[in-house]
């Protein structure tokens, strides 16, 4: 799919030096919102990026500070995993 927006010129040189430039950030906001609304996967934004691997996408993802909501609850349930698998060997 092919999104055109329309910005006038004096802004759309603010915001970037190129029309590559721009059209390269403009996915990349619309990457990162959708990844923190997680409505994309870290894989997602790898393929629509194109960017060479996980470790890329990570340090994509952490320069924009796009991190998914991480809470107590979360903690606990992944230490009760961990705790699982440890007493499963």
């Amino acid at each position: 799919m092919q999104i055109t927006i329309e910005i006038p010129d004096d802004i759309a040189h603010q915001l970037a030096n190129t029309p590559d430039q721009l059209s390269r950030r403009a996915l990349e906001s619309l990457v990162v919102e959708g990844y923190r609304h997680r409505q994309i996967s870290t894989a997602q934004v790898q393929r629509l990026l194109n960017l060479s691997s996980r470790l890329a996408t990570d340090a994509f993802l952490k320069a924009y500070e796009a991190y998914l909501p991480y809470t107590v609850a979360d903690l606990e349930q992944d230490l009760q995993a961990i705790d699982q698998a440890i007493t499963q060997q």
